[in-house]
């Protein structure tokens, strides 16, 4: 007998602990429980089964929910200051995403909004942006830097994107995207900046400021030579690396990264058959964004079927950025995923879970409900999984545990 700190009975658990794989089974347990102690999965199984293995300190009545991992919402630019709004009516008066880049606005007004903040005011317009994500059932978040493009204004994103987990009940990932824009003091000069951002790599990593390293591979980036570079200081430094590839064109950066043997490439659109091929072989997982697809009013869909056929595990995010998807509900991309682009269901919902958590690294913590894994959940007021990817703008969240701490959701402060 067990002594466990949190029961949760009469819940039906969606495990999606039986594989990666598009089969249409959510690894469910009908009528079950699951426990915690210190913060862990200590047992999981039918309710019926739950006193022959311990007791718990404290109980829960899920009221017949559904019980599913905490979502993992696994690319974001979420701390950032400012928002684009006025750039998204441009656009829809008839320029486009590149025009407006190269004209100085794009990414680099973001920066100016971003470099002007103090780090409590970066905080502090971040923070209600965030909430409304963990309302959703967000428990692990990924925060990017890229809106500083120096130094000193990187690493204030990555101190705040650290500090959000001190004051928010989440799990916090940083990752550094120093190669996300060229800043206009090195205007002609896009070398000498990656040898800049090569330079920082260390430092960051050495202050713990950094869990892994992207770069924006396109023709209004960088390129793959560039981006091999940022690779290879990444390497040196022990960082894992991942990528904003094939958005706008094919720059041939999913395989560069495959290469690498990178966690993630991150959009996709313009994906060829030789970057799926690399992407299977290296195990690199594919983070869809229909949020910028939608929002750009992109026409070329990324190549679910193929990644499908090629058994790449595809990852769902909302890429949260003021510029390009100024989204801040996961579930709403669940069910993007599934309209615009054909997802399951199932695959959809593993996109937020077991494929989001290898995309970041933590698929041995998180994504999937077993023994030994962080307890953070997620309990729903549906009848059935595929309801969180099927209804829009509702919010069926009934409570979240993280790390084994019982919490009712909540978007106010």
């Amino acid at each position: 007998m067990s002594g466990w700190d949190l029961l949760i009975k009469n819940v039906h658990l969606a495990t999606l602990a039986g594989g990666e794989g598009y089969a249409n089974d959510y690894g469910a347990v009908h009528d079950g429980a699951i426990a915690v102690r210190d913060g862990r999965i200590a047992w999981l199984g039918p309710e019926t089964e739950a006193a022959a293995h311990g007791s718990a300190a404290e109980e829960r009545d899920g009221h017949g929910c559904w019980l599913t991992p905490g979502l993992v919402d696994c690319h974001t630019h979420i701390v950032h200051a400012g928002n684009r709004s006025d750039e998204f009516e441009v656009r829809l008066n008839g320029a486009t995403y590149e025009e407006i880049a190269r004209a100085g606005g794009g990414i680099m007004s973001t920066v100016r909004a971003t470099r002007a903040a103090s780090e409590d005011e970066l905080l502090a317009q971040s923070l209600p942006r965030i909430r409304s994500l963990l309302a959703e059932g967000v428990t692990t978040l990924e925060i990017k830097s890229g809106y500083g493009l120096d130094l000193a204004t990187e690493a204030k994103m990555l101190r705040v994107a650290r500090r959000v987990a001190g004051v928010l009940p989440v799990r916090v990932a940083t990752t550094f995207l120093g190669a996300h824009a060229l800043p206009p003091d090195h205007a002609g000069r896009a070398d000498a900046y990656i040898d800049a951002v090569c330079a920082m790599i260390p430092e960051l990593a050495g202050a713990g400021l950094v869990d892994a390293v992207d770069a924006f591979c396109e023709r209004i980036g960088f390129t793959a030579a560039q981006t091999e570079r940022v690779f290879e200081a990444s390497r040196r430094a022990g960082l894992p690396v991942k990528l904003h590839a094939e958005q706008l064109s094919d720059q041939g950066g999913a395989a560069l990264v495959a290469r690498f043997g990178g966690l993630s490439a991150d959009h996709l659109e313009h994906l060829t058959d030789a970057g799926i091929a690399a992407m299977a072989a290296s195990g690199t997982v594919a983070v869809l964004l229909p949020g910028a697809y939608y929002f750009l009013r992109d026409t070329t869909p990324p190549p679910v079927a193929a990644l499908r056929a090629a058994g790449v595990p595809m990852a769902v995010a909302t890429d949260c950025n003021p510029g390009t998807s100024p989204m801040t509900s996961l579930l709403l991309a669940l069910n993007m995923a599934c309209t615009l682009w054909r997802l399951t269901p199932r695959e959809a919902l593993l996109g937020a879970t077991a494929c989001a958590a290898r995309a970041l690294g933590l698929h041995g913590e998180v994504g999937t409900l077993e023994v030994g894994k962080r307890a953070d959940f997620a309990l729903w007021r549906i009848a059935r999984p595929a309801d969180l990817c099927y209804a829009i703008g509702f919010n069926p969240c009934a409570a979240v545990v993280n790390n084994g701490v019982w919490r009712v959701p909540q978007i106010d402060g």
